[in-house]
C-alpha cells in the first residue's frame, strides 16, 4: 500500500506561478486498502502519521511514497480505548499518543513499539508546546496542555530497558482555571536558553508568558517551566462566555521557505499565531524583540487584532440563498501570510495582511466527518484530512501580492522587502519616496528615489524647491549608480552636476566656519560653526570617494572649470591626482612657485615627458632635489635633459665649485653608473669642467685619464681640444693631443705654455718610436737649453732621455760657451764611441770565421753518400728498389723513381704536378739533348726528390689521409 504522488502532491510545480490561484486543494490518491476510518493524524518533515480506529498507526516518509511503517499499539483499542489525538514534534523524531482512556504513549522515530507513559496515566492530552530547542534523541522539556485545565511539563527520553519509564519527569506546572488547554506553544526570545514565551489557550482565554525559566541541575533532571509560571503574571486576552461552547485551538506560522536550519538554542525567525474561538480568529505576530519582556505579552495582545466569523463568505444554501446562520469555523491554521480555516467542508483562505479573501471552495460533502487542518512547519506543506480522504493544499507564491498590500498599508520598508519584480520594485520606490517626500525625509527620500524610475525633472526640481540640496545630492549620487554605462553622456552630465552641488556645499560651510555664524534647518534647532566644522571633513570625504568611483564618468576640462570657479585648490588638486593627470598638478604649483609641492609629484611620476618637460624651470630652483629624482629613474635619456643642465650651469652652476654642481654631478652619475656612451653626455660634461672659472683642471683631466684607461673614447676629440685650447686647459689638451697620436703638437703647445715637465712626460709616452721620441726630445732640449741659465743644469735633466748625445746639443748652445761646463759629458761620448769600435771589429772577426766553417761544409757535401742494402724494397710499392732507377734520401727512405713521382705528384699543388708531368714527357720523347737535358733532368729531380715525402713537410700534409685507402688489403690491417 502506498500514496500515489502523481495526484495532488507538489502539483502545479511546472507551471508559472504569476498564472495560478495562490492555493490549490488537491485529492491525494490512496493506493492502498484500510479496513477502518482514520480518526487522527499528524504530519511533520514530509512524514505523514495516520491513526486507524482499530488502533493501528501508518507512518509515510512522502519522500519515498513506498515506504509505509504499519505499528501497532501495545493493548487492544478495547483495553486503552481508540487513539484520540497524536502529537508529532516538526522534525518527526517524537510522536505522542493519546487515547480516549486517557491512556498515552510515545513512538520514536527510530522504534516501532509504543512505549506508555506512565506518569501520563490518567492525564487527557489536548496540546503540546514542543522544546524551542531542536530535539535530539529526547524531546527535552516539553509542556502539555491537558482537558482537565492543567499544563504539565516532562522531559521524554527514549530507553530500551524494560522496567524504566520513558518520561524523566512529570510535573504540573500551571492551571489556568478555565477548562481544558486547547493549544500551548513555546519558544526563545533571545539567544540566551533561559528567557523564553509560553502562549495558554483555551476556549475564552489566551495567556501570554514570557520571561526566564530556571536550571535545576543538570538537563532533564528537573522542571525550568515552574520559575515562569509562578514568578511571571501572564497578560490575558478574554472573550465574553456567552453562548454555545465551540472548537478552539492554537496555530502558528510555519518556518519561513528561505530559513535555515534551526539549531539548539538559536533565535527563532519571527512567526505569526492565531487563536481560534467563539468570536473568530484573533490573529497577530508573535514579536520577539521588546525592552522589556515583562511587557511583551501585552504589546503582543495590543497589536493583534480580531478576524470575526462575519467577514468570512456565508455558506450558500442548497437554493442558492445564503443561510441565515453561518456555522463556526471547526479548524484552522497559518501559512506565512494567509489563514486558512475549515467551515463544514469549505476551504477559505484569508490574508492576514488586509484580510481579503483569496481562496474559498467547498472541498468536502455536506456531513462529511473531518480530522481538521495539518501543517507541516519545516516543510511548508499544508493537509486537510478526512476519515477516508487526504488532501494537500498547494501555496503558490503566496507572497506575490504581499508587496502591494504592505505598500497600501504604508508599510513601504517590508513593501521593499516583498517586491520582485523590476516594476514591482520601481512602484515600491516611487510611492516610498513621495511619502518620505511629504513627511520632510527628504535624505531618507533621495536614497529611495535614486533607485526609482520617477521622472528625472520632478525628483530634482521636488528638492530644489525646497532648498534640499544635501538631498538633492544624495538622490544624484544614487541616480548615477543606477545609470547603464552605456549611457555616457547621462552619466557625465549628472556627475558634472554632483560636483558643482560639492563645491557648493564646500563654500557654504567655509562660509559659516570663518564668520562663525549659526545655520538652521526646518524644524530643528541652529547649527553653530563648530558642528560645521565636524562636517567640513565628512563632505570632502565623500567628494573624494565620489571623485575616485566616478572618474571615468566626469570630463577633466569641464571639472576643472567648476572647481576652479569655486577657488576649491584642494579639490582641484585631488581630482588631478585621482585621474592621474599629474601635468596639470604640477604646473599648478610651478605657476605659482610652489617647488616643493611640484617636487613631491615629480617624485611619484615615472614618465620620461613629465621630466623632459619640467627640468629647466627646476632644476633652476630646486636642483639638488631634482636631481636626486632624476638619478632614480633609470628609463630617462641623458641628451634630452643636457638643455636643462646647461641652462642651470649658466644661471647657478658656474657660480659654485664644481663638487657642488648639480649638472656635473648628474653627468657623472650617467657615466659612471648608468654607463652611457652617449657623446653628448660625455661632450657636456668636458664643456662644464672646461668652462669653469676655477684654474684647476683636475677634475677634467681625471676625466680623460680615465676614458684613456677604459679605452674608450665618448667624446668628440676636435671639441674637446677645441674646448680645452679655448679655456686654457693646456694639461688636458696635451692629453687629447697624446691620445689623438699627435705628439709632436702636445709637445709644442706645453713648450709654448712653458710646461716642460709635461713636454717631457708626452715625449715619453709608452709605444712611441726611437726615432720619433729622440725628436721630440730634441725639442724639449732646445727649450730646456734656453729657458736654463746654466748649462749643467739644463744637461742634468736631458739625461732622463738616454737616445740624446752631446753632439745632438751642441747646435742648441750658444755661441760662445766654455766648454768645461761639458767636457765630462763629451769625454763620456768618446769612451762610448771606443768601445763601440772594439765591439764592431769583434763581431768582424767572428762573421769571418763564420763564412769558412760554411766553405768547409759545402765541400763536404760532395763527398757524401749512402748505402743500399740487397733486397732493400721501395716503401711505396714494396718491390726491390735496384730493379728499376730509384731515390735514397739521408733519412734512409728509398723510392723507385715512378713511385716516388706519383706520390709526389699526389701531394703537391696542381702547378707544379703539370709541371712534373711536361718534364716526364719532354725527357721521355728525348727531344732535348746536352745541356737543355741536363737541365730539365736536374728541375725534374727537384721537384720531384726535393724532399723525402715520408719525412719532411708534406707528410705533415698528409695527416688528414686514412691509413687505410680503399685500395689495401683491409684484411692485412685487421686487429
Amino acid at each position: 500500500m502506498s500514496l500515489d504522488p502523481s495526484n495532488g502532491y507538489a502539483a502545479g510545480a511546472a507551471h508559472d506561478s504569476s498564472q495560478l490561484p495562490i492555493f490549490d486543494v488537491q485529492k491525494v490518491q490512496l493506493r492502498f486498502d484500510i479496513s477502518a476510518d482514520f480518526v487522527a493524524a499528524q504530519v511533520a518533515n514530509n512524514v505523514l502519521i495516520l491513526a486507524l480506529s482499530t488502533g493501528r498507526i501508518l507512518r509515510f516518509d512522502l519522500d519515498n511514497a513506498e515506504d509505509i511503517d504499519d505499528i501497532d499499539l501495545p493493548k487492544r483499542p478495547a483495553e486503552i480505548g481508540v487513539i484520540r489525538k497524536l502529537f508529532m514534534d516538526p522534525s518527526a523524531s517524537h510522536l505522542i499518543i493519546s487515547t480516549t482512556l486517557a491512556e498515552n504513549y510515545y513512538l520514536h522515530t527510530q522504534s516501532r513499539q509504543p512505549k506508555a507513559l506512565g506518569s501520563l496515566k490518567g492525564v487527557q492530552v489536548e496540546s503540546i508546546a514542543w522544546s524551542p530547542s531542536q530535539p535530539t534523541a529526547s524531546t527535552r522539556e516539553i509542556l502539555v496542555g491537558a482537558a482537565d485545565g492543567s499544563v504539565y511539563e516532562t522531559y521524554i527520553e527514549p530507553t530500551t530497558e524494560f522496567y524504566r519509564r520513558q518520561e524523566r519527569y512529570v510535573k504540573n506546572v500551571y492551571n489556568p482555571q478555565d477548562g481544558a488547554v486547547l493549544g500551548i506553544y513555546a519558544d526563545s526570545l533571545s539567544t540566551r536558553p533561559d528567557t523564553r514565551r509560553v502562549m495558554v489557550a483555551t476556549a475564552h482565554k489566551l495567556l501570554h508568558f514570557s520571561g526566564r525559566t530556571g536550571r535545576t541541575g543538570h538537563e532533564g533532571s528537573g522542571s525550568i517551566y515552574s520559575k515562569l509560571f509562578e514568578s511571571e503574571t501572564p497578560a490575558v486576552h478574554e472573550i465574553d462566555r456567552t453562548g454555545a461552547t465551540h472548537p478552539a485551538s492554537l496555530a502558528v506560522s510555519p518556518d519561513p521557505p528561505d530559513a535555515s536550519a534551526s539549531t539548539i538554542d538559536a533565535q527563532p525567525a519571527e512567526r505569526a499565531f492565531a487563536w481560534l474561538s467563539s468570536q473568530g480568529i484573533f490573529n497577530g505576530k508573535l514579536i520577539t524583540a521588546a525592552p522589556d519582556p515583562a511587557v511583551l505579552g501585552r504589546q503582543l495582545l495590543r497589536e493583534s487584532k480580531l478576524l470575526p466569523q462575519s467577514k468570512l463568505p456565508p455558506m450558500p444554501s442548497s437554493t442558492g440563498r445564503h443561510r441565515a446562520q453561518q456555522p463556526h469555523i471547526s479548524s484552522v491554521l497559518l501559512t506565512q501570510f494567509h489563514i486558512l480555516a475549515l467551515v463544514e467542508g469549505r476551504i477559505t483562505a484569508v490574508n492576514r495582511l488586509d484580510e481579503s479573501i483569496v481562496y474559498n471552495q467547498q472541498v468536502l460533502d455536506q456531513g462529511q466527518g473531518c480530522l481538521g487542518l495539518f501543517a507541516d512547519h519545516q516543510k511548508n506543506t499544508f493537509w486537510l484530512f478526512t476519515s477516508t480522504e487526504i488532501f494537500e493544499i498547494v501555496a503558490t507564491d503566496e507572497a506575490r501580492d504581499v508587496w502591494r498590500i504592505l505598500l497600501k498599508q504604508g508599510q513601504y520598508e517590508p513593501a521593499q522587502k516583498y517586491a520582485k519584480t523590476a516594476e514591482q520594485k520601481d512602484a515600491v520606490a516611487s510611492m516610498t519616496g513621495d511619502h518620505l517626500m511629504s513627511h520632510s525625509k527628504f535624505m531618507e527620500a533621495a536614497m529611495v528615489l535614486g533607485k526609482s524610475t520617477k521622472a528625472f525633472e520632478d525628483v530634482a526640481l521636488g528638492f530644489i524647491d525646497r532648498g534640499e540640496h544635501d538631498a538633492l545630492r544624495k538622490y544624484l549620487l544614487v541616480k548615477l549608480s543606477t545609470l547603464q554605462k552605456k549611457a555616457i553622456m547621462q552619466r557625465m552630465m549628472v556627475a558634472s552636476w554632483l560636483v558643482e552641488l560639492f563645491m557648493a556645499k564646500l563654500n557654504q560651510l567655509d562660509d559659516t566656519i570663518s564668520t562663525k555664524a549659526e545655520i538652521s534647518t526646518e524644524g530643528s534647532s541652529g547649527v553653530t560653526a563648530a558642528d560645521t566644522q565636524r562636517q567640513l571633513p565628512s563632505v570632502r570625504k565623500d567628494f573624494q570617494d565620489f571623485v575616485s568611483k566616478y572618474k571615468s564618468d566626469l570630463d577633466r576640462k569641464t571639472v576643472y572649470e567648476i572647481i576652479s570657479s569655486h577657488g576649491r585648490e584642494e579639490e582641484l588638486l585631488y581630482f588631478a591626482n585621482i585621474v592621474d593627470d599629474y601635468n596639470y598638478v604640477i604646473s599648478y604649483w610651478v605657476q605659482r612657485e610652489r617647488w616643493s609641492e611640484a617636487m613631491t609629484i615629480l617624485k611619484k611620476q615615472t614618465e620620461p615627458e613629465m621630466f623632459y618637460k619640467y627640468s629647466t624651470v627646476l632644476m633652476a630652483h630646486v636642483a639638488v632635489d631634482l636631481i636626486e629624482v632624476l638619478m632614480r629613474q633609470q628609463q630617462l635619456d641623458a641628451k634630452k635633459l643636457i638643455p636643462a643642465l646647461l641652462n642651470y650651469n649658466s644661471l647657478v652652476g658656474s657660480s659654485l665649485p664644481l663638487s657642488q654642481n648639480q649638472a656635473v654631478r648628474y653627468l657623472l652619475f650617467c657615466i659612471n653608473h648608468t654607463h652611457t656612451t652617449e657623446p653628448a653626455v660625455h661632450n657636456t660634461l668636458i664643456s662644464l669642467y672646461a668652462s669653469h672659472p676655477a684654474h684647476d683642471e683636475s677634475a677634467l683631466l681625471s676625466y680623460l685619464e680615465t676614458q684613456a684607461q677604459a679605452r674608450e673614447q665618448n667624446y668628440d676629440a676636435d671639441f674637446a681640444l677645441r674646448l680645452c685650447i679655448s679655456h686654457k686647459r693646456v694639461q688636458s689638451a696635451a692629453h687629447v693631443y697624446t691620445n689623438m697620436r699627435q705628439y709632436a703638437a702636445a709637445v709644442d703647445l706645453a713648450l709654448r705654455s712653458d710646461y716642460v715637465e709635461l713636454a717631457a712626460s708626452v715625449a715619453d709616452t709608452p709605444g712611441i718610436d726611437d726615432a720619433l721620441r729622440k725628436k721630440l726630445w730634441l725639442k724639449v732640449a732646445k727649450k730646456v737649453i734656453q729657458r736654463e741659465k746654466g748649462i749643467r743644469s739644463a744637461i742634468d735633466f736631458l739625461k732622463r732621455c738616454e737616445l740624446l748625445r752631446i753632439e745632438d746639443l751642441i747646435p742648441f748652445f750658444p755661441d760662445f760657451i766654455i766648454i768645461d761646463d761639458f767636457k765630462e759629458e763629451i769625454c763620456t761620448a768618446l769612451e762610448e764611441y771606443s768601445r763601440q769600435i772594439e765591439d764592431l771589429k769583434r763581431e768582424m772577426d767572428e762573421s769571418a770565421s763564420t763564412a769558412q766553417h760554411i766553405k768547409d761544409d759545402i765541400k763536404a757535401l760532395d763527398q757524401r753518400y749512402a748505402i743500399v742494402e740487397p733486397g732493400e724494397r721501395c716503401w711505396k710499392c714494396r718491390l726491390p728498389l735496384l730493379m728499376r732507377q730509384f731515390f735514397v734520401f739521408p733519412c734512409q727512405h728509398g723510392f723507385h723513381a715512378d713511385c716516388l713521382g706519383e706520390m709526389v705528384m699526389r701531394m703537391i699543388g696542381a702547378g707544379k704536378s703539370k709541371r712534373i708531368k711536361e718534364l716526364q714527357r719532354e725527357i721521355g720523347r728525348g727531344v732535348a739533348f746536352g745541356k737543355r737535358r741536363e737541365g730539365m733532368v736536374r728541375e725534374l729531380d727537384g721537384l720531384v726528390a726535393g724532399s723525402c715525402v715520408l719525412c719532411s713537410e708534406m707528410a705533415v700534409k698528409m695527416i688528414d689521409e686514412p691509413f687505410v685507402t680503399a685500395g689495401d688489403n683491409r684484411e692485412e690491417w685487421a686487429v
